[in-house]
């Protein structure tokens, strides 16, 4: 079972109040395929999303409507009669002629009805990634003015959305996980809230993890890359006028490189007879390399 379905499974099983069933049956029929005077429908995947359709249905009209399972595994609930859609629209306060050109606030009568309102319009038309994958959730709206009406209702949940199109439907997305953890709990989703919260708290060690390693290997890199360059210099120097020709305080750090290819230069340091800072053992091997440096240009002249 996807994260998504979960979600659904877990939003259709709360018990809402009076109040907030109609605000949430609201949502449902109002975002659902269709919501017109010559239609109303849902084609859903989840069994819980049409059950709690027709419950609205019989909710707002007091007569149930047709459910159907598709050959493909759909359910399918239909409100057939005539005069049975144009009373759910009367009942909701809603025009007639564009049901979906506005969202009625006075279905939602209390304050928590907003969040059971998006609840059932994420039962109707949402859907949530697995947040082990990816950060997003998104609601499809096929009606622009109602798209519009229902970005405005997020201000009530201090949430911005984004908007895109795609195949002619608007689509309202979040791709924030702290507005997509803020959604989650206004729909009372508790369940699906923190599992989120913890996929996220497992690939933000992950995360940390992979960078601390990343880094290490990179530090690692970068001095067997100097070790090669220290060691080619002082060969040099070695095989051309012999390492006796470096001061004095430079020869035992050349000759503890060329024994020690494998350590750091900073590695070298307990190594050293004197005692010297890590500053002091890094200018001592620049002067190598600069003298290896110097007695190349005078070779090649």
């Amino acid at each position: 079972m996807s994260f998504a379905k979960d979600v659904k499974t877990e939003l259709t099983q709360i018990q809402s109040s009076d109040c907030c069933a109609v605000a949430c049956g609201y949502a449902l029929l109002l975002f659902g395929r269709a919501f017109s005077a010559n239609e109303i429908s849902i084609l859903t995947e989840h069994g819980g999303v049409a059950s709690l359709y027709c419950d609205a249905v019989a909710l707002l009209s007091g007569r149930v409507a047709d459910l159907q399972e598709t050959p493909g595994g759909y359910y399918q609930v239909t409100v057939r009669d005539e005069d049975q859609r144009l009373q759910i629209i009367n009942k909701l306060g809603l025009d007639l002629r564009n049901p979906r050109s506005a969202i009625n606030l006075s279905n939602l009568q209390n304050e928590c009805c907003f969040g059971a309102f998006l609840r059932g319009a994420f039962l109707a038309c949402g859907t949530v990634t697995d947040p082990t994958k990816d950060y997003h959730l998104e609601f499809s709206v096929s009606s622009k003015p109602l798209c519009d009406q229902f970005l405005k209702l997020f201000d009530e949940f201090d949430l911005r959305p984004r908007l895109t199109q795609r195949n002619m439907t608007s689509v309202v997305y979040f791709k924030n996980s702290e507005e997509i953890e803020d959604t989650l709990g206004h729909m009372g989703s508790s369940e699906a809230f923190m599992e989120f919260i913890g996929a996220k708290v497992i690939k933000d060690i992950r995360n940390q993890v992979n960078r601390k390693c990343n880094f290490e290997n990179a530090n690692a890199k970068r001095a067997v890359q100097s070790s090669a360059t220290q060691r080619d210099a002082i060969v040099f120097i070695r095989d051309t006028v012999g390492l006796d020709s470096l001061p004095q305080e430079l020869q035992e750090l050349a000759q503890l490189r060329l024994e020690n290819p494998e350590l750091s230069t900073t590695a070298l340091l307990p190594l050293l007879s004197e005692s010297i800072t890590k500053s002091g053992l890094h200018h001592r091997m620049k002067r190598i390399e600069q003298f290896a440096n110097a007695l190349k240009k005078r070779t090649e002249t």
